[in-house]
């Protein structure tokens, strides 16, 4: 595989978007006892920036090009927020479930990576 081809990341976007999505629930779910903007905010981000921000040849439409290392921030924000909302707001099991979930999609992530930093 060339540098110019992109890594088939048909399992690590699953586990991606699983832990994206709960991300999306976990965060304001954490946030709105302390403030409702907030937890509105926090959806906007994580949802947002990751659609109108994207590196060139990662996604078919493309907004706002920007380089690999943006979208891989974009992606550990994701796994963090997911991480520390889940023990925030839920009980210990459902954390470290979570906990998981997003080890395991940052050790898949790898190969995308390793190819978004030569962007």
């Amino acid at each position: 595989m060339s540098s110019n081809d992109r890594p088939d990341d048909r399992v690590p976007s699953v586990f991606r978007f699983a832990t994206e999505l709960v991300a999306w629930v976990a965060t304001p779910w954490a946030l709105a006892p302390h403030s409702v903007a907030l937890a509105v905010l926090s959806v906007v981000v994580l949802i947002g920036l990751p659609t109108v921000f994207a590196t060139p040849g990662d996604k078919r439409n493309v907004l706002v090009a920007v380089p690999g290392y943006v979208t891989i921030a974009l992606v550990v924000l994701q796994l963090v927020a997911a991480v520390a909302a889940s023990w925030a707001a839920w009980p210990t099991a459902a954390a470290v479930a979570v906990s998981v979930l997003a080890a395991v999609s940052a050790v898949l992530e790898l190969p995308r990576w390793r190819w978004l930093t030569s962007r």
